[in-house]
C-alpha cells in the first residue's frame, strides 16, 4: 500500500507556519451573500486546462444551485500551481481562515493526499475529483469521499479495444507516480489478462519533462510491439506524441490509444498538437450531452470560459468540468439537511440525483464507477466519436437501450483511420528494426528421426536439422506475409524441459515432435495440431488359431449356403416328379420317397445320370443345374484356397485391462509425457513402464518379449507400422491427447500468424504431401489376412440361379399339363399336336388376310361373299 505518512502532513504544517504568508487567498464566490448556508472550500491548479474548466465550473455550480433553490453557498478556492505543498497550505488556510465545512480537492493525488489528512485531522469531509485515487484512501481517511469514477471500468474498455483487433501484447506508458502505479496499473493489467493479452513493456515517464524519452522511445521502437497504451496527463501526452512524429512512430502498423486524462481534453487541442496524434484511439467517460440542462450548462460554460481565458483557443467543458460541477451540487444538496461534519459527511454518502455526467450516487464513500464510455479516433483537425462502450453489453455505434451491441470493435464501430492514414487494422507488432533471428529449439532426442534429426558435424563444426517437423515449419515461414529469420538451436533435454527453456527466454519458439500437453501450458503456447491427435498400443501379431474349424464356410455366405440348399431341393423335387412313375427306386413309403428325394438331389451334383433319367424334362432341368453346380464348385475351390493358404493374424494382447492383469512391462518414447499418463490415466505401475530411444529399438523389445505393448502417439506409431507392418499392429482403443504443435511464449504475436501458415499449408496439400513422403520411405508390403478376402454372396450368382430355377420350373409346369390333358402320352407327341394346332390356326390366318386384299381391288363386288 502506497501511503503518505503522518510526517508529510507534519512538514506540511510546518510549512504552513513558516510560509503562510505565501498562501493564495484564492477567490471568494457567493451568490446573494446574506443567510449563507454553507462555505465550501475548492483547490484547483490554475495553470492546466483541467483547473481552469473546474473552476468556470464550480462557480457556475454555486449560481445554478441559489438560482433554482434560492439558498446562498459560499465557494472559497485557491489555486496550488501543481504543487502538493502549496495545496497542503491552502486547505489549511481555508479550514483555519475561511471555516470551510467542506473541501473540493485538486485534480492530481498527490496534492489530494496531503489535504486527505489535513481535512481528516479537522473533521472536514473532502471531496476528491482526482482522477485516479487508490481504492485504500477511503479507509485511511474516514472523511474521504471518492467523487471521481474509478479506473477499473475504463481499463476494462481498453482491454475490450485490444480483444477487438487480436493483440496479444501491449506496451503501456504511464507517468511515475504513486497514484497511478498503484491505482491504475493492477486494473490495466487485470483487463487485459482477463482478454488473453498482456504487458509487454512498461514505460514510466518522470512528471517533469525528461530529455530522456526520446531515447525511451527509441528503445521501444527497435521492440516488436506496435500497440501503445498512453496514461499521462495532458501536458506530458503532448510532449510524448510530438517526440513520437519526429521518430516516425506515429506511421502505419502502430497503434497509439488514449484514457481519459487525456482523451477528456483532446477538445482542447491546438492544431499543431492534434496533428502528432492523427490515427490516436482514444477512451473518455460518457455524460449525456443532448439533456437540455447540459445544453443549457454548455452555452453559459463557453461564455464564461472564453471570457476568463481568453488564450485559450477552444472553449468546450470537457470530463473534468462536469465532474466539478456535479461534486459542488452534491455539497450543496448535503448542507441543506446537515448541522455537523459527521452530519454532513453521512449526508454526502447518501447522495442520489442526475447531475450533468449522469446520476450521483456514492458507494462505501465512492461515487459508482462509470459503465459507459465514448470511443473516439483523432482524425483531422479534431476527432470523431466512432461509437460507444459499455461494461454489460459491449460496443454500439449508438447509445440508444435498443441498439445491437456488439462484442467486438471492428463488427459494430465506424471506420478507423489508424496512423499514417490507413484504413486497414494494424497487426500490432512488427519485426524489430534490429532484429536478431529467432532462436527456435529442436530437440534432439527424438525417437523418430523422420520426425526430427538432428545431425552434428564435430569434424567442421556445423550442424544439420531435418524431418517432417523442420520441412513442415520452413514450408509454413515461406507463406508468413513478412520476413521471418531464424536460427535452429539443438537442445539436449526432455520435452518439459525445452518448452520450459520458452517461459524462460531461453528459445523463442521450440520446432519438433512436441506433444501438446495441458500442464505445458503454463509455460507456454502452441500452435494447432499439425499432425493426428491420439495415442494408442502397439503390439506383436501371432497367426490365429480360432474359429477354423468352420473355415470350409468362409467362401459363401450364409445366405449363399441356404439359397444353394433350397435350389438344390427344389431341382430334386422336380425331378423326382417327373421319374417317380419310370423309377422303382423312387417309389415306396413316403420316408423312402423323400430320401429318395434328397438323394436325387444331391447326387445329381456329380454326375448327369443321363441313362437314368426316362424324361426329356427331367434331363432338360439336370443339364442346366449340373452347369450352374459346376461354376458353383469351381468358385468356392478357387476361394477356399485363398483362405487357406493366407495366415490369418491376431493382436497377443487385445487391451489395457489385460496388461495390467498379467503385470506386463510396456514401453515408450523417451522424455515424452506418455509415462505420466501410463501411470496416471491408465494405471499401468511405474515400475513396468519402460523408455526406448529408436523404432528399432521398440522392434527388438517387442520381439524378444521384452515388453508386451508400446504405447505411441498416432503419427508415430504410423511411422513404426509402415516399416513393421508384417510383426506389429494396433491395438484397443486411440486414447484422445494432444496431436504435435510448435511452441511459442505465451502471448506472442507471432503465434496467430503461424497458425494461420500451417492451415494454408495442410489446406493446400503440402502437409499431406510431406506426410505421404515420409510414410513411403518405411513403406513395405502389408499382410494379406482372411478377413481381407470377402465371401461371396447371391448377388454374383443370381443369373445362375435364377436359370437353373426357370429351367426347372418349366420342365415342372409343362409335365404337370401333359399330364392332365394327354395322360400317358410322350412328350413328343404333345410338342407334335401342339405345333400342328399352331400350323393350322397360321394357314387359316393367311386365307382371311389374302380375301381381304382381293375384296379391296373390285369394289363394285360389295355384295359378294368369299367364305373360305
Amino acid at each position: 500500500m502506497d501511503t503518505f505518512p503522518s510526517f508529510t502532513a507534519f512538514l506540511a504544517l510546518v510549512l504552513l507556519l513558516s510560509q503562510k504568508a505565501t498562501a493564495d487567498n484564492g477567490r471568494i464566490t457567493a451568490s446573494g451573500t446574506d443567510n449563507v448556508r454553507g462555505i465550501i472550500g475548492a483547490i484547483v491548479d490554475n495553470s492546466t486546462r483541467i483547473g481552469k474548466e473546474q473552476k468556470v465550473a464550480m462557480e457556475m455550480a454555486i449560481e445554478d444551485v441559489h438560482d433554482r433553490t434560492s439558498q446562498s453557498y459560499a465557494l472559497h478556492m485557491k489555486n496550488s500551481n501543481g504543487e502538493p505543498y502549496r495545496a497542503a497550505l491552502a486547505a489549511r488556510d481555508l479550514i483555519d481562515q475561511q471555516e470551510v465545512q467542506a473541501l473540493l480537492s485538486p485534480q492530481r493525488w498527490e496534492e489530494t493526499s496531503l489535504v486527505a489528512e489535513i481535512g481528516n485531522q479537522a473533521n472536514i469531509p473532502v471531496l476528491s475529483i482526482a482522477d485516479s485515487t487508490p481504492s485504500w484512501a477511503t479507509e485511511r481517511w474516514p472523511f474521504l469521499l471518492q467523487a471521481s469514477p474509478n479506473q477499473n471500468s475504463q481499463m476494462k474498455a481498453i482491454a475490450a479495444i485490444v480483444q477487438s483487433w487480436q493483440w496479444h501484447q501491449v506496451t503501456v506508458i504511464y507517468e511515475d507516480i504513486d497514484s497511478l502505479r498503484s491505482g491504475v496499473m493492477p486494473h490495466l493489467s487485470d483487463a487485459l489478462r482477463d482478454v488473453g493479452a498482456e504487458i509487454s513493456h512498461l514505460l514510466a515517464i518522470s512528471p517533469f519533462s525528461s530529455p530522456s524519452l526520446s531515447k525511451e522511445l527509441e528503445r521501444l521502437k527497435h521492440e516488436q510491439c506496435r500497440v501503445f497504451v498512453v496514461h499521462l496527463s495532458l501536458s506530458l501526452a503532448m510532449h510524448l506524441f510530438e517526440s513520437a512524429k519526429e521518430m516516425s512512430m506515429m506511421e502505419k502498423e502502430y497503434v497509439w490509444i488514449t484514457t481519459d486524462p487525456t482523451t477528456g481534453l483532446v477538445h482542447s487541442l491546438n492544431s499543431t498538437t492534434i496533428s502528432s496524434m492523427q490515427g490516436t484511439i482514444g477512451v473518455k467517460s460518457y455524460f449525456p450531452r443532448k439533456d437540455a440542462t447540459f445544453q443549457d450548462f454548455y452555452t453559459r460554460f463557453r461564455r464564461k470560459f472564453s471570457s476568463e481565458n481568453p488564450e485559450e483557443d477552444n472553449h468546450e467543458p470537457g470530463t473534468f468540468a462536469v465532474l466539478a460541477y456535479d461534486a459542488v451540487w452534491t455539497v450543496c444538496k448535503a448542507m441543506r439537511e446537515s448541522s455537523s461534519s459527521q452530519q454532513l459527511l453521512r449526508k454526502l454518502t447518501l447522495s442520489e440525483f442526475y447531475g450533468l455526467s449522469g446520476k450521483v450516487q456514492f458507494v462505501d464513500r465512492k461515487v459508482a464507477p462509470a459503465h459507459k464510455f465514448l470511443v473516439i479516433n483523432v482524425i483531422g483537425k479534431s476527432y470523431q466519436e466512432l461509437g460507444f462502450w459499455t461494461n454489460t453489453s459491449g460496443f454500439s455505434a449508438t447509445i440508444d437501450e435498443r441498439a445491437p451491441y456488439q462484442p467486438s470493435m471492428g463488427s459494430s464501430l465506424g471506420q478507423v483511420f489508424w496512423p499514417g492514414g490507413s484504413s486497414s487494422t494494424p497487426r500490432g507488432w512488427a519485426l524489430p528494426t534490429d532484429a536478431k533471428p529467432l532462436m527456435i529449439g529442436v530437440p534432439t532426442k527424438s525417437s523418430f528421426k523422420k520426425y526430427v534429426n538432428v545431425i552434428q558435424d564435430n569434424s567442421a563444426n556445423t550442424t544439420h536439422f531435418e524431418g517432417f517437423a523442420i520441412d513442415l515449419f520452413n514450408a509454413a515461414v515461406k507463406i508468413l506475409p513478412f520476413y521471418l529469420p531464424y536460427n535452429l538451436t539443438p537442445f539436449d533435454g526432455t520435452y518439459d524441459e525445452i518448452v520450459k527453456q520458452v517461459h524462460l527466454k531461453k528459445f523463442d519458439a521450440v520446432v519438433g515432435d512436441v506433444a501438446i500437453v495441458s500442464k505445458r501450458y503454463q509455460h507456454a503456447e502452441f500452435t494447432h495440431p499439425y499432425t493426428e491427435s491420439g495415442l494408442v498400443m502397439i503390439v506383436p501379431v501371432r497367426p490365429q488359431t480360432s474359429d477354423r474349424a468352420l473355415l470350409f464356410m468362409k467362401p459363401f455366405t450364409k445366405a449363399m449356403w441356404v439359397l444353394i440348399g433350397l435350389i438344390n431341393i427344389y431341382n430334386g423335387f422336380v425331378v423326382w416328379l417327373i421319374e417317380r412313375k419310370h423309377c422303382p427306386e423312387l417309389k415306396g413309403s413316403g420316408f423312402n420317397q423323400v430320401g429318395a428325394l434328397l438323394s436325387l438331389a444331391f447326387t445329381t451334383l456329380f454326375s448327369l445320370h443321363g441313362e437314368k433319367l426316362h424324361s426329356n424334362l427331367s434331363r432338360m432341368a439336370m443339364v442346366v443345374w449340373l452347369f450352374v453346380a459346376l461354376v458353383l464348385t469351381q468358385t468356392y475351390t478357387a476361394n477356399l484356397t485363398s483362405i487357406l493358404t493366407v495366415q490369418r493374424l491376431e493382436p497377443t494382447v487385445t487391451d489395457v485391462e489385460l496388461l495390467r492383469n498379467r503385470n506386463a512391462v510396456v514401453g515408450y518414447c523417451k522424455g515424452s509425457f506418455v509415462a505420466d499418463y501410463l501411470v496416471d490415466v491408465l494405471r499401468i505401475h511405474r515400475g513396468n513402464v519402460r523408455n526406448y530411444n529408436s523404432p528399432e529399438d521398440y522392434a527388438q523389445a517387442l520381439r524378444s518379449r521384452e515388453i508386451a505393448a508400446a504405447f505411441l502417439e498416432v503419427p508415430l506409431a504410423k511411422l513404426f507400422l509402415a516399416k513393421y507392418c508384417k510383426e506389429f499392429a494396433i491395438a484397443g482403443p486411440t486414447y484422445k491427447v494432444g496431436g504435435f504443435g510448435f511452441v511459442f511464449p505465451r502471448g506472442s504475436p507471432l503465434l496467430p500468424d503461424v497458425t494461420k501458415a500451417l492451415l494454408n499449408v495442410s489446406e493446400s496439400g503440402k502437409l499431406r504431401d510431406l506426410e505421404i513422403r515420409m510414410i513411403a520411405s518405411q513403406e513395405c508390403e502389408d499382410i494379406e489376412s482372411i478377413d481381407d478376402i470377402s465371401s461371396l454372396n447371391p448377388s454374383s450368382f443370381w443369373v445362375l440361379f435364377v436359370l437353373t430355377a426357370g429351367t426347372s420350373t418349366a420342365a415342372l409346369l409343362v409335365y404337370v399339363v401333359c399330364h392332365r390333358r394327354f395322360g400317358q402320352k410322350t412328350i413328343w407327341r404333345l410338342m407334335l399336336a401342339v405345333m400342328r394346332h399352331w400350323w393350322h390356326r397360321k394357314k387359316s390366318f393367311s386365307r382371311r388376310v389374302s380375301s381381304n386384299e382381293r375384296s379391296s381391288n373390285f369394289p363394285n363386288t360389295s355384295n359378294s361373299r368369299i367364305q373360305v
